[in-house]
């Protein structure tokens, strides 16, 4: 229950992420690193970060934010599926 509520958390922050960068470029200000962007979502957060891509228009001209994202959101499915199955064998 609260693992969820955690990774929608996470989620809704890696969006608020992405939406920062953008406007931190349109402000010319410093920016987040692409390092960052691409990085942080692979903990649980690839929905977020294509949530952000989208709502925000940021970095979807990118080639590799355009293939790692969408990427990362698969592994992030494959991942949750796991931990799901890991959490019904070895703790019910």
């Amino acid at each position: 229950m609260y693992g969820g509520v955690i990774v929608l958390i996470w989620n809704i922050c890696i969006c608020a992420l992405y939406g920062m960068d953008k406007a931190f470029a349109k402000k010319r200000h410093r920016r987040i690193s692409e390092k960052i962007l691409l990085l942080l979502p692979l903990f649980l957060g690839g929905p977020g970060a294509l949530f952000g891509m989208v709502l925000f228009n940021h970095k979807t001209s990118k080639p590799k934010f355009r293939v790692w994202i969408p990427a990362e959101v698969i592994l992030n499915i494959v991942l949750l599926f796991v931990i799901n199955y890991l959490i019904r064998c070895y703790l019910v």
